[in-house]
């Protein structure tokens, strides 16, 4: 498949099955601080508020909508408004994965549980990090605004049951490619 036929699938693809949210432009919001929220993220995308969870999504899609990273913080931020929350490891958790063809090409479609969807691609890299004390690995994949999700086991295995060998820099990996882009597993 040629560049042009790739990119022009990518778009089919962003335009027609993974209309956009309508993400508000949280980069371009530069409020003040005033100070820290008592709320968190944990590892596996859940929100809390205070102690509690946080069990309404439709406030939760609505946090996620305006969050914001800046270097190791994580803020929610309106146009006149920034507070800093507490994120365990990465704020977005991966639910959900369906593969797309089309002829020799695919495409990694992901879903968080916030609804938000992401090809992989180069601008939204799969990545694996692999715990050196235990041998576990985390993988995730950047989704918007350098703010990354962490995929379920049960997407970790989807990938794994569609990887493929190839040599990487002399070396032989398991990966997945998506949209012309290989990532490694291991």
């Amino acid at each position: 498949m040629s560049d042009n036929s790739l990119d022009d699938w990518y778009h089919e693809l962003q335009e027609g099955q993974l209309a956009e949210r309508g993400l508000p432009p949280v980069e371009k919001w530069h409020p003040p601080l005033l100070g820290d929220i008592d709320i968190r993220i944990t590892r596996k995308g859940e929100w809390f508020h205070e102690g509690s969870e946080i069990k309404r999504q439709p406030l939760v899609k609505l946090f996620s909508s305006i969050l914001k990273r800046e270097n190791d913080d994580y803020f929610l931020v309106t146009p006149e408004e920034k507070w800093r929350i507490q994120v365990e490891d990465v704020p977005f958790f991966i639910t959900q994965l369906r593969v797309e063809h089309r002829g020799k090409e695919q495409a990694l479609v992901f879903t968080s549980a916030t609804d938000d969807l992401v090809i992989a691609d180069a601008e939204h890299v799969l990545r694996v990090v692999v715990d050196a004390d235990s041998g576990e690995p985390s993988p995730y994949l950047l989704l918007r605004g350098d703010m990354e999700g962490l995929l379920s086991r049960s997407v970790y295995y989807q990938l794994a049951d569609i990887s493929e060998a190839r040599t990487v820099d002399g070396v032989d990996v398991f990966g997945v490619s998506s949209m012309g882009c290989f990532f490694p597993l291991y």
